[in-house]
């Protein structure tokens, strides 16, 4: 489907409410708390935060209750684009009764979500730990993991640094998959058995649309060129997208997947399914952009640095346009998950990617 335009609907309506949506998943067995988005990324049993991670270099998205909100939109924008499925969570096929999850809760499994910035919540499931960390640091666990999650990284690491997560991913990832690791056991992770998996979920920021109702002066088109400019002059680009998979290969992960997708902006599609995602991403774009934007344009600019005042007009200006219901935007979104090999597997058998 991701390579196909998507139907245009004739009934553009619902916006901003996105209570139907949350009452649709609720319906599921996954509870969502409706707050100012009138969506929440607490499911039962299953709960998402973000490993996002920047240390001595500036934290380049703000952490307040609107970001924290704009991160719970877009949990529910990829909930309802794999609605189809029993699991809509993840795609790595992990063993049934995972034992340690990084930023992922699953079933009884133990799970750490990671953060610079812990988010605002008052309950969370018993099997979930919430760690106020660095990713970039030397990793202190002492469990390996079934699954190592991440979704929307995209800007927080440079080239290197991401070499270095992915690295580490490997080298963590299970090891002892589907059994008890004891918590006495003093073992060395290298000699420990693998099998388990990677999963990362990526938009791009560049906004499209299929059949030409973005006029070529639209201000939607600066935004990934402006966006990107900033970004590539920071050391942090916003390429994820495109360079996660041959970086996940290159860590030596095998049986490299990939589903890719297309996330529309607004509720222009006929699809439902499709209608009730952009209608959720028409409020992850309307809520998150000042804060993606900020820092990036005010420090580094495109081609120079802006002041405050010009990227508030400038977000508003963008605001107004993603509100055109003529306009039949989206962006591109890749989930790519991944195997860590047995020992003597041949890698070569595997290079070649498996693609949705």
């Amino acid at each position: 489907m991701a390579d196909q335009p998507i139907a245009v609907g004739n009934d553009i309506h619902r916006l901003f409410d996105l209570s139907w949506v949350a009452r649709k998943w609720s319906s599921r067995g996954i509870h969502v708390r409706i707050c100012k988005l009138n969506s929440h990324p607490h499911s039962s049993p299953s709960f998402f935060v973000g490993f996002r991670p920047l240390s001595k270099n500036a934290y380049s998205l703000p952490s307040d209750d609107q970001m924290f909100e704009t991160y719970e939109a877009g949990h529910l924008l990829t909930l309802v684009l794999d609605s189809e499925r029993d699991n809509p969570l993840f795609r790595s096929p992990i063993v049934k009764n995972p034992k340690h999850i990084l930023d992922l809760g699953t079933g009884k499994a133990t799970v750490r979500g990671v953060d610079l910035f812990p988010p605002p919540v008052s309950w969370m499931p018993p099997n979930c730990v919430l760690e106020v960390d660095d990713a970039l640091q030397p990793w202190t666990w002492r469990e390996p993991f079934d699954l190592i999650y991440m979704r929307i990284m995209i800007g927080s690491f440079s080239d290197p640094e991401w070499d270095r997560i992915y690295k580490r991913c490997y080298e963590w990832v299970s090891l002892y998959h589907g059994r008890h690791l004891d918590a006495n056991s003093n073992l060395d992770h290298s000699n420990l058995r693998p099998g388990a998996w990677i999963e990362q979920v990526e938009a791009s920021p560049v906004i499209s649309t299929d059949d030409g109702s973005i006029p070529e002066d639209s201000i939607l088109h600066s935004w990934g060129i402006n966006t990107r400019d900033a970004a590539k002059k920071s050391g942090r680009d916003l390429d994820a997208i495109d360079k996660m998979t041959d970086s996940i290969r290159k860590a030596g992960f095998v049986d490299i997947q990939e589903k890719n997708y297309k996330w529309p902006i607004g509720p222009w599609p006929r699809d439902k399914k499709y209608k009730e995602a952009g209608t959720v991403n028409a409020q992850h774009w309307l809520s998150g952009m000042e804060g993606w934007c900020m820092w990036l344009l005010t420090k580094f600019g495109s081609p120079v640095p802006w002041t405050k005042e010009e990227v508030q007009v400038y977000v508003a200006n963008m605001r107004k346009e993603l509100r055109t219901p003529r306009y039949h935007a989206y962006q591109r979104a890749r989930r790519v998950w991944a195997r860590k090999p047995f020992p003597n597997e041949t890698v070569g058998k595997r290079e070649e990617n498996k693609k949705e």
